[in-house]
């Protein structure tokens, strides 16, 4: 496999990228790095990616398949955000061990905590393989016939270059489907919890800051990734010994200046920069549903949570999964307002229809505008209903739990069938060490009279009307008789049925619950599902179209391919920003603010422990404070970042760690969709925080000395 890569799409140029806009694949860095060189950069594209060599790269790690870490040291110690890790820092916390008050330090390697299902991905090889792909296939070709073929061709080159099992390989469109790129991972099972500090500093701000700066979170955790005595990838086994990297990242202790050149490294989750205006007005539509209904949620489980101590630990780590999409939607509604974004892409599909008139060699895009109104037009009341499915329907636990049971009776044979029970079982276990039934009959109640109430009665499922005939819609009433008479909210019955799932089918099948569900699920899949997923199909062909039609049109701009959780480069500079008139934002925070914050007596998002407010007092922030003194906290970047790029570690211009991203301001959340340089900023935790907080407040001296700093 170690063989030049060709690229053969067409908008690969040497032209420069628009402001810091951009999402990188590091096979094509060769082209911006020129870009990046004019503005500070000091190291070379075979620093970043390197086909023989280890390389930057190297470093770099995919984090529980939806975030990104970053290996620090030749024993296999990463960095990750501590939001990334709160489910492992959840499931090992109780009311006796509670480690997300209290922090957790391992003292030695055997005190490190092993965390089940959890893996991190290395990027091995990616290459293009476009041509292999789209062999014979042109506009002629049939859709169905196409993904019948780029299916099949995707799978036979992935599972070749699995070589037997050793790597996990994947080939991904971009662009829509007018490029293909085949990713080759080496995953490692065995990852280990070795610290983090205590929620009171890891979510410092909480919701109330969430998306929002100035920021003072010092939002890390400590992991380490572990390998047979061959150090190549195993299962957990006691045997096992620290992980030797290809490639670990130096930190700097020297700190930044605003302006100063950085790029950061990670696994971007979605972006979707090249829509039509019908899409983004859709969106924009449909975005106060979504909201509404998470917030139901929110000042349910938030109210429990102040309440009871058990239900906070148990809520935890989903209160902060609904709470993040919540406010993000929120500032992506705003930020998509400010810049007017549906008559901004009109203005180009203006633009773009009179370029189509220019030459008769472009009449393949001539309809394109108007099938996007039409289908547009269609997928509206589906879309919206599908948002309904998702953050109504499904939003309650014993729903979704009621769906995960299920799927034990899709098996087609007996081996499958006891694979799925096993991993049921563990889903069980875990299912009812974090639930709480009054705060989920709670939510059933609100969001399902909100289902009723917004959506038209001919979308209502059979099992739905007849519960609510029963009850004379009265909600309260409706979910007090389900949590009553379900079954799947008593441990010892879903544990004797995943024992005997034949013996116990007919009465799992006519548990109220399940019932409910399978009724909302039969009537999507019959009325929904079918006509939603022809429209879709649809629109991905002309949006395939629209794609190559935009990189026609603009020759000279370097297009990025939308995110696809697949290894990324972004840069920028040091940036603080101006969100409204008469306000301009520092690009750094101090431990000086979070003691601010914390006199805020009324705010719960902002207590401190107080070993913290003491080390302030005494000032002794060693060698982790800036020139001026302080210690810095979090800063601003203009990188362009999305989900999925939580735990990147920001570099400077020689490639050394100088922080963590973990978020984005909330006036830059619309960024996914459109791109402004004068919001978009990235938010990261100062890496000499991160330094202070593992050396002064937690004592952890030894990861110290794993570390390689750059004085």
């Amino acid at each position: 496999m170690k063989k030049l890569i060709t690229v053969c799409i067409i908008t690969i140029t040497t032209f420069t990228a628009l402001a810091d806009e951009g999402i990188w694949l590091p096979i094509l860095q060769k082209y911006t790095v020129e870009d990046m060189r004019k503005k500070g950069f000091k190291l070379t594209a075979q620093d970043i990616y390197d086909i023989n060599n280890s390389s930057l790269k190297d470093a770099i790690i995919q984090f529980d398949g939806g975030c990104t870490g970053v290996v620090v040291s030749k024993s296999g110690l990463l960095f990750t955000n501590h939001h990334c890790g709160y489910d492992q820092i959840q499931y090992h916390s109780s009311v006796e061990h509670n480690y997300l008050d209290k922090g957790f330090w391992a003292q030695s390697n055997s005190e490190e905590l092993p965390n089940p299902n959890l893996n991190v991905k290395f990027l091995y090889w990616m290459e293009d393989v476009t041509s292999q792909i789209l062999q014979n296939i042109d506009d002629n070709t049939l859709e169905t016939v196409r993904d019948s073929l780029v299916n099949a061709r995707s799978a036979k080159i992935a599972k070749e270059a699995e070589a037997g099992g050793k790597f996990e390989a994947i080939v991904k469109p971009i662009y829509y489907g007018n490029q293909y790129i085949l990713y080759i991972y080496e995953i490692f099972n065995d990852v280990r919890l070795v610290g983090t500090p205590p929620d009171a500093i890891g979510k410092f701000g909480g919701d109330t800051d969430n998306w929002m700066w100035p920021r003072h979170t010092g939002d890390f955790s400590i992991f380490r990734i572990y390998a047979n005595k061959e150090n190549q990838p195993a299962q957990y086994s006691n045997v096992n010994i620290p992980y030797t990297p290809k490639q670990y990242l130096k930190i700097s202790l020297k700190g930044y200046e605003e302006n100063d050149f950085t790029f950061i490294y990670g696994f971007p989750g979605r972006t979707q920069e090249y829509l039509p205006s019908y899409a983004v007005d859709m969106m924009m539509k449909h975005n106060p549903h979504k909201i509404k209904l998470r917030t139901q949620r929110l000042n349910i489980i938030n109210a429990d949570m102040a309440n009871d101590m058990e239900i906070r630990i148990k809520y935890a780590s989903k209160q902060a999964s609904i709470a993040n999409a919540w406010k993000k939607w929120q500032g992506e509604y705003l930020g998509l307002q400010r810049l007017n974004a549906v008559n901004k892409k009109t203005e180009f599909e203006k633009r773009f229809a009179e370029w189509i008139e220019q030459d008769k060699s472009r009449s393949i895009y001539k309809n394109l505008l108007a099938d996007f109104k039409e289908i547009y037009n269609k997928i509206n009341a589906y879309s919206l209903l599908n948002d309904y499915f998702n953050e109504a329907v499904m939003a309650p636990e014993i729903i979704r739990f009621a769906e995960k049971l299920n799927a034990v009776f899709k098996e087609k044979t007996d081996e499958d069938r006891q694979k799925k029970i096993k991993s049921l079982q563990e889903t069980a276990t875990d299912f009812f060490k974090n639930y709480n039934l009054e705060t989920d009959r709670k939510i059933f109640a609100e969001v399902m009279q909100t289902y009723f109430i917004n959506i038209d009665r001919e979308y209502h499922a059979d099992a739905f009307l007849k519960f609510c005939a029963e009850t004379n819609n009265d909600f309260t009433k409706m979910s007090n008789k389900i949590y009553a008479e379900t079954k799947l909210a008593n441990q010892t019955w879903v544990n004797g049925f995943l024992s005997d799932v034949d013996g116990k089918s007919e009465e799992f099948n006519n548990d109220v619950a399940v019932v409910f569900y399978k009724s909302f699920a039969d009537f999507y899949k019959e009325k929904i599902s079918p006509e939603l997923k022809k429209l879709n199909k649809t629109l991905a062909l002309k949006q395939r179209l629209f794609m190559r039609g935009q990189m026609e049109m603009q020759t000279d701009r370097n297009m990025y391919p939308d995110a696809n959780s697949t290894l990324r480069i972004a840069y920028g500079k040091v940036a603080g920003f101006s969100p409204v008139d008469g306000t301009v934002y520092k690009h750094y925070t101090t431990l000086d603010g979070v003691i601010e914050k914390s006199l805020k007596e009324d705010v719960a998002d902002y207590k401190i422990p107080a070993q913290l407010a003491e080390l302030n007092l005494t000032k002794d922030f060693g060698e982790y404070k800036n020139a001026k003194g302080e210690l810095p906290v979090a800063f601003l970047a203009s990188n362009h970042t999305t989900g999925g790029n939580s735990g990147s570690p920001v570099l400077n211009a020689y490639g050394h760690l100088i922080g963590l991203n973990f978020d984005r301001c909330w006036e830059s959340t619309m960024s996914d969709i459109m791109f402004d340089p004068n919001y978009c900023r990235n938010i990261s935790v100062d890496i000499r925080y991160v330094l202070f907080i593992i050396d002064k407040f937690s004592g952890a001296k030894r990861l110290i000395s794993e570390l390689e700093l750059v004085k």
